[in-house]
This record gives C-alpha cells, structure tokens and sequence, in this order.
C-alpha cells in the first residue's frame, strides 16, 4: 500500500502544471493533500475518480486558503471532517479516512509569521497531540501524514545554526514534536529508513534555493508504532515540482 502526502500549494494551480499526469505515474494507493486552497466546487474531481480515486476536500472557511483533502483508490468506511474545534476546523486543517486495516489522517498544521500566530500554531500542536492520543485508544493503527511546519531535528534543515530562531525550527517546535512522537508512540517512517543528511520537502522560492537544495523537511509520514512491521519504504520524491514542498512517500504490507 502506497500512502504519498503532498503540500500542493494550491490545487488548481498544480493542476495547470500536470500534477494528474505526475498522479497516474506515481500511482498512490492514497494521497493526502494539504493547501489545496480552494473549495470543493472549484477542484476538478471528476479528473481525480477518471484516475481511479474518491476525493475527500475539507476547505477553509476562508477563500484560498488553506485545506486539505485525502483521495483513495479504495473508498473509505468513513471519512471525518475536522477535529470539533471550531478555529481549526474553520482553517480546513484535519481529515481523516478510516478503511480496514488503519485510518489515515491530512494534518496541515499552521505557519507562524509572527508572535500571534505562534501562539495559534503551538496551541493547535498541543490540541492535535491530545486528539491523536485520544483516537488512538478507538482506532491504533493510524498513519498521520502532513506539513508539520516543523523541522524535527539539525539533519533536517540546511542551515541548523543560523535558523534556530526561526519559526519551524524553534526549541519549542522541535521539543513538541519529540513529545508527539513519544506520547502518540509513532514512527517517523522517513527517519526510520532513512538517516542521510540533505533530504528536504520545502525549498524557499527565493534565492534559487531548491536548486542549492536549501531546504527544510516539514512534511512527514508518521505511523503508529503498531505498524512498524509492516513499513516496508519511505522515500522523499523531490523530482516533483508542482509545488514549493515535494511529495513524501511510505509503503507498507498489508
């Protein structure tokens, strides 16, 4: 089973840029987008079920933001909109799709840009551990995959040294992620295959800096501990360029 989490950075323009095409040569079992950043009226999905997928779009409240969206290739026992907080839910940041085996889950967590939405994002991060702990005693087997905003560890951003005060590598951030980890008792199936350094998923468009490969990994394929035997590849796929993030990878046997 192929799982593929993709920032998008909006839908319809990675649509213009042979995202479909790109979508039936990598032939996901599921992919889950996040910043689709347009309601569900404005998304070809009739293109998306043509390929063999059922689509799943939860939009922001505000126009061109934001949202995430889970497509299958296997129609789900359940899909679940949001988490039941109404400022997140409003920001179009959660959804899950519970199938047999395991539910998957399209996390968007907020950027910072500043003081206050620092505050918002580290308050999110703390409400979304306490959710996944909780799911987890209904459903065990989860895999949660998504744009963090939050590079883990030194190995995963270009610039350790010079960024620590930068939002996405701060001490909290990273101390929040050790805690989601270890509380939610999850694997980081990249890190699990794979301790290479310079291995990124977000390239600023500024300053050339994917082609230098100045980058920060943000997006991750986490899984339950409970699955760890059947992780079976995690696998950054940065040819692909519809976006400012790549696609991340994880396979599994089912």
């Amino acid at each position: 089973m192929k799982l593929i989490t993709y920032n998008v950075n909006g839908i319809r323009a990675a649509f213009t840029k042979d995202f479909l095409g790109w979508l039936k040569s990598a032939d996901p079992d599921i992919i889950c987008i996040q910043e689709s950043k347009a309601g569900n009226d404005q998304i070809d999905i009739e293109s998306l079920e043509k390929l063999g997928y059922h689509s799943y779009w939860h939009s922001a409240v505000r126009k061109g933001y934001s949202g995430v969206g889970i497509a299958s290739k296997v129609k789900p026992n359940h899909v679940e909109y949001g988490c039941g907080i109404e400022s997140y839910d409003n920001e179009g940041r959660i959804i899950r799709a519970d199938f047999d085996d395991f539910s998957a889950i399209s996390v968007y967590v907020p950027s910072a840009s500043n003081i206050e939405r620092l505050g918002f994002k580290m308050q999110f991060c703390h409400d979304f551990l306490d959710y996944i702990k909780n799911l987890k005693k209904e459903i065990p087997n989860l895999i949660i995959s998504g744009d963090f905003n939050i590079c883990h560890e030194a190995i995963d951003i270009h610039d350790p040294i010079r960024l620590k005060n930068v939002s996405g590598f701060l001490p909290m951030e990273r101390e929040w992620m050790t805690d989601f980890i270890n509380e939610c008792e999850l694997i980081d199936s990249f890190r699990f295959f794979n301790n290479e350094p310079d291995n990124y998923t977000w390239w600023s468009y500024r300053q050339n800096s994917r082609a230098k490969n100045k980058g920060w990994r943000l997006d991750y394929n986490f899984t339950s501990y409970t699955l760890k035997d059947k992780l079976a590849r995690a696998v950054i796929l940065k040819e692909a360029a519809h976006s400012d993030h790549c696609p991340a990878l994880v396979e599994l046997n089912f």
